[in-house]
């Protein structure tokens, strides 16, 4: 029997996976797809924000954290994928397998702080290597991000430090994490270009290609729009040609991430003003070691649920789908950060 074609898509914090996968999930053409979300926090906000993309039947997203649902969206919610794999993604798998005359092709989602190669390694394993395939994997950056952002530093600035000293060994986990997703890529997908000068993107790209072996291309990407045969199709077989794709962590039996990154989920059971509330959030991030905040927001007046997303101070926000008549109008968000206190984030916002 064929083996189905799996894409993994990795890639920074906030960096545009699940813009990406919401869209060809609406741009199918066809194919049918299943999506396995993995979440880093106790709400499935990435989950939610691609059942919201009106191309999914209802009666087919039905959540599941354990393998056992048949959702067209399988979402993982119990931490970073690469290290839960033994405990959810195995059963998940085999029960993806079970349908696989039913599909065409399936997608990963990683979490921001996931590695992806302990991921491919995991199609190795007997129970799914008979079944499934890696068929590419795709690492999307944030162009403004590598740009701008604090998290990875001024790119010349860094360009500089790298170039003059190649025995470092005192990265950040967060660069190390990145430098892996890079290594494992067979496309990078680089996305909102859109919201720099062309100098900048120029810039980006050439830094990044420099940290790419010659033969994988930086596509450009602005809201996700990358055409379904870009993303899927490149037949790589991912598993068996680990060895070409260096890690950091390839001499660790595993590995353990910042053991002081951690998720605070908070409900509120009032509603917000999107830009008061996006005022507080990057006062918020000024004081905190804040990566990434994502969430709903109940809006006063409004019919419709608001998405809201943050990565560093940059906040954008959309209105996705009215409320339901039986879903409580509550405001739901998580912050992804270093060393944060749940009762002190959950004070700032409503204070």
């Amino acid at each position: 029997m064929h083996k189905l074609p799996v894409t993994v898509i990795t890639g920074f914090l906030g960096s545009g996976k699940t813009t990406t996968i919401r869209h060809l999930l609406q741009n199918s053409e066809g194919r049918r797809v299943a999506v396995l979300v993995n979440e880093f926090g106790e709400v499935g906000i990435d989950g939610e924000v691609l059942r919201s993309c009106q191309v999914c039947d209802e009666e087919e997203t039905k959540e599941t954290s354990n393998g056992n649902g048949n959702g067209n969206i399988l979402e993982l919610a119990n931490g970073c994928l690469c290290c839960t794999v033994q405990e959810e993604f195995l059963p998940t798998m085999q029960e993806l397998l079970k349908r696989r005359d039913s599909l065409d092709a399936i997608v990963i989602e990683t979490s921001g702080l996931a590695l992806p190669k302990p991921l491919v390694q995991a199609f190795r394993w007997p129970e799914i290597r008979t079944g499934a395939t890696v068929d590419g994997v795709v690492t999307v950056v944030d162009c403004q991000a590598i740009a701008h952002d604090q998290l990875v530093g001024d790119l010349d600035a860094l360009e500089a430090q790298r170039q003059a000293d190649d025995s470092l060994d005192h990265e950040t986990p967060i660069e190390e994490l990145f430098e892996d997703q890079l290594n494992c890529a067979d496309m990078v997908l680089l996305t909102k270009v859109d919201l720099v000068d062309k100098t900048t993107r120029n810039r980006v790209e050439n830094w990044l290609q420099q940290q790419l072996p010659s033969h994988v291309k930086i596509v450009p990407c602005e809201s996700g729009q990358v055409a379904t045969d870009v993303l899927l199709g490149f037949n790589a077989a991912v598993e068996e040609h680990l060895d070409s794709r260096p890690s950091h962590h390839d001499t660790e039996e595993e590995h353990e991430h910042d053991e002081d990154i951690n998720a605070v989920h908070l409900t509120f059971d009032r509603a917000f003003d999107p830009k008061d509330l996006v005022q507080r959030l990057q006062n918020l991030v000024q004081n905190w070691e804040i990566y990434r905040v994502k969430g709903f927001v109940s809006v006063p007046n409004k019919k419709m649920r608001l998405v809201m997303q943050g990565v560093g101070k940059r906040f954008t926000h959309f209105y996705d789908r009215p409320w339901q008549p039986d879903e409580p109008r509550q405001t739901q968000l998580v912050f992804i950060g270093e060393s944060l206190d749940a009762d002190q984030i959950r004070t700032a916002v409503i204070q």
